[in-house]
């Protein structure tokens, strides 16, 4: 599995250290949390922050908009190396428009779904998007425990990716951990975001090899 650590976690005052760690640690990409204070009640950082971030490091940006509307920010964050972009599908009866604006501007489209979501909300699109990103916290704060129903919501969708033979990488936000790594990738997640995970470490480097490994540890 890849790793995306979401920045949130970190030292936001040491933001152009901890960058250059994650680099350094062989993390895959960088998760950013773009939240409104209408969508979720917390109010995150924006796109002039990701701007500033972009010089100190050359991993790719992860980007998901906690917004209640996503199509403003799509201009905004070309050419920022915003490799996936990511809106939740709750904000919108519109999703392939959004597809389609994503893509215009350079970035792979990927949808969210909240935990209490039902996946047979996305089924229609699936076969027109690149990632999905599953919620398995309440959006909006960090540190939170991995909601168990979640599980059976992950199952489900690497099943349809099989029984369809589609392509879109799968992707879990919330309470991952050293303990759940093996089950995740067994189910057949392809990327984990981590916050407080990978921040409070003892050592960073080792949990990015736990995650990259955890497919070969499971029982």
């Amino acid at each position: 599995m890849k790793l995306a650590p979401s920045i949130l976690a970190a030292d936001l005052a040491n933001l152009a250290d901890e960058l250059r760690g994650m680099e350094t640690c062989g993390c895959d990409a960088v998760h950013w949390d773009v939240m409104d204070g209408h969508f979720v009640p917390n109010l995150t950082f924006g796109v002039p922050l990701i701007r500033a971030a972009r010089p100190h490091t050359a991993l790719a940006f992860d980007v998901h908009l906690m917004v209640t509307d996503p199509a403003p920010y799509i201009p905004q964050l070309y050419g920022l190396g915003v490799s996936t972009l990511s809106f939740q599908l709750e904000t919108t009866h519109f999703a392939p428009r959004l597809f389609a604006l994503i893509r215009e501007h350079g970035m792979q489209p990927s949808v969210v779904l909240n935990p209490q979501t039902p996946l047979s909300t996305l089924e229609e699109v699936l076969a027109s998007v690149e990632n999905v990103l599953l919620m398995s916290v309440d959006p909006g704060f960090a540190g939170q425990d991995f909601i168990p129903a979640v599980w059976g919501k992950l199952e489900r969708l690497a099943q349809l990716r099989k029984h369809h033979d589609l392509r879109f990488t799968i992707q879990v936000d919330g309470g991952v951990n050293s303990g759940n790594l093996a089950r995740l990738a067994g189910i057949g997640v392809d990327c984990v975001v981590a916050g407080k995970a990978y921040f409070s470490a003892p050592e960073r480097a080792q949990f990015v090899r736990e995650v990259h490994g955890a497919a070969g540890v499971l029982t």
